[in-house]
């Protein structure tokens, strides 16, 4: 379904010596530097010979954000703060430009795309992406959440919203989710790739209580048991316990692998379709960044799971994609100090070693 080469690593000493010798002590530029170099390693996948690569400049182009928004049956089991009508609600403030992620986007420079991946609203401003897979999830405790079939259309729509992107040159690529109930649907899926018990998957989401946690493991773990069988198939394991929205990130982050692009993955729920992601095809994380460790507990550990160091600590637990807009500027100083600070040679300085 995606063919994703991994990153040629033919090249990466001459990267690494590029920056070791830029004039600061070895690795004083932190992960700023393995940044600079995972970009560089993505953004040069064409280059052929180490001449060119020692001249090449990386540079992000077009950095793009989008939030799929999709409703979760699950919502109804009691596992959440708000009721599921919030969820197109905040698709209309994302279209008015009034959300947080709205905010971050235009104060940094991402371009902003909101797509209705399947929510309860047929009804949405002319600037959001219809691509619903239906009109909300079916309970993920009581019966698988969707069929294959929509999987695969979900992962077919994603690709050809990805496509769109690359073809006005964008090589960044960052998404957002909005969901209300998907805390619960990124828990299990959680629990199911990592056979991990609910009780460590399941947290707080937006803020609930202690009550409503309670009712969310019991939730995830009536999944669980009812789900099993499907867990060996990524796909499968998607239909059972994922969302309309966590089904196209996850078709998204590969689509955007596959044709080499820097994907910048957010918190919680973004973490889980990476996460799945990986289990379709192990080369996409090649092209993971990620962005934060949210305050959401099962975080970390998805994180720990896929060998990944966030650039940020912040505690954030909002979602939209708001920490990984929040990132832009780190990717965009490592890229300035790899093409634009002096080495040891060029500024006749001592080598510090």
């Amino acid at each position: 379904m995606f063919n994703i080469m991994p990153l040629n690593q033919q090249f990466s000493a001459v990267i690494q010596q590029k920056i070791d010798l830029k004039t600061k002590p070895l690795g004083a530029l932190g992960q700023l530097e393995s940044c600079a170099k995972q970009l560089t390693l993505i953004f040069s996948k064409q280059l052929d010979n180490e001449q060119a690569l020692v001249a090449f400049k990386p540079v992000i182009s077009n950095p793009s954000l989008v939030v799929f928004a999709g409703d979760h049956g699950v919502a109804s089991q009691g596992v959440s703060i708000a009721p599921s009508s919030v969820t197109s609600q905040m698709v209309a403030n994302f279209a008015a430009g009034g959300a947080a992620i709205n905010v971050f986007c235009r104060q940094l420079g991402w371009q902003l795309e909101v797509v209705d991946a399947g929510t309860l609203s047929t009804s949405h401003d002319k600037s959001v992406h219809n691509q619903r897979l239906g009109d909300i999830t079916a309970p993920l405790n009581t019966e698988m959440a969707m069929s294959l079939n929509q999987v695969e259309k979900g992962f077919e729509l994603a690709k050809q919203r990805v496509h769109s992107l690359y073809e006005q040159g964008c090589n960044t690529i960052a998404f957002g989710e909005m969901g209300i109930g998907n805390t619960t649907s990124a828990a299990a899926l959680m629990a199911a790739i990592l056979s991990l018990p609910a009780s460590q998957c399941v947290g707080k989401g937006t803020g609930v209580s202690d009550e409503v946690i309670a009712k969310k493991i019991k939730v995830v773990e009536q999944a669980l048991q009812l789900h099993q069988t499907h867990f060996d198939d990524p796909l499968m394991t998607l239909a059972a316990l994922g969302g309309f929205e966590i089904v196209q990130i996850t078709g998204a982050i590969l689509a955007a692998a596959e044709l080499g692009m820097a994907v910048i993955v957010d918190g919680f729920i973004c973490t889980a379709a990476a996460l799945v992601a990986t289990r379709i095809n192990a080369n996409a994380r090649d092209y993971m960044i990620f962005a934060h460790a949210s305050d959401e507990q099962g975080h970390k550990a998805m994180l720990n799971a896929l060998h990944a160091a966030p650039l940020l600590q912040l505690d954030l637990r909002l979602g939209e994609g708001t920490g990984a807009a929040l990132t832009l500027p780190l990717l965009q100083a490592s890229l300035a100090f790899y093409n634009d600070m002096a080495s040891f040679a060029d500024a006749n300085v001592e080598q510090v070693v």
